[in-house]
């Protein structure tokens, strides 16, 4: 189930992240085993008390999908091993909550996109998901 689609204004929140890239196919198991290694490493970080884990990805290009998996945290640190720094940017976003398992995430875009569109509104090619702990993500398309 989703809520309604509407215009937010989000602020720049710092991120821990794994970059990414995989076909639609194997994005469960590319999510599993950053989150892993995520896990391993961020105890050792520096950066302050953890938020939700997230996902900022781009459009796909040549079948992949970029992705930036990881955990929202308090303050900037030095990068380890293949975990950086980045961010959710911050600016006018479409937000939609989707309530439910996280199998339901191609649809939930899928709705938000299509509002977008109804709306005529240009979208800036930055995307984010921030998830509840069992289920529920928050969907975030950050406008042009």
């Amino acid at each position: 189930m989703n809520s309604a689609c509407k215009i937010v204004t989000v602020e720049r929140r710092l991120t821990a992240v794994i970059k990414a890239e995989a076909p639609f196919a194997q994005l469960p198991e590319v999510q599993r085993s950053s989150r892993a290694k995520l896990r391993a490493v961020l105890p050792s970080l520096e950066c302050g008390p953890l938020g939700p884990t997230c996902t900022r990805w781009t459009p796909p290009a040549n079948g992949k999908l970029p992705m930036e998996i990881g955990t929202i945290v308090a303050r900037s640190f030095a990068a380890k091993e293949d975990v950086v720094q980045s961010d959710l940017p911050a600016g006018r976003a479409v937000h939609l909550l989707m309530t439910g398992p996280f199998d339901g995430l191609p649809d939930a875009w899928e709705t938000l996109f299509d509002w977008c569109k109804a709306q005529a509104l240009a979208t800036a090619g930055i995307n984010w998901e921030v998830y509840g702990a069992e289920q529920d993500a928050e969907l975030y398309a950050l406008l042009a």
